[in-house]
């Protein structure tokens, strides 16, 4: 199930209140400046600081390079 349009369009990151980038409901939602992972669970992002889990160097390599490319669009801004 994805997530709402109207939800993701308010969804910033706890920590630094910035975009994040939603992965789909198997990736979560991800924060570049931080590289820190958001889980999605039955459809509800966890948006809990303590919760959200660091994202090894090679694959924010690799969603940063998809974002650098425009495959992946921000919560909100830009």
């Amino acid at each position: 199930m994805a997530l709402d349009p109207r939800l993701l369009a308010v969804l910033a990151c706890p920590v630094d209140k910035g975009p994040l980038y939603y992965l789909g409901d198997d990736g979560g939602l991800y924060n570049p400046r931080l590289r820190r992972r958001y889980r999605v669970q039955d459809g509800i992002p966890v948006m809990l600081p303590d919760e959200a889990q660091d994202v090894p160097d090679a694959e924010a390599a690799a969603l940063d390079a998809r974002i650098a490319a425009g495959e992946l669009s921000p919560t909100f801004g830009d």
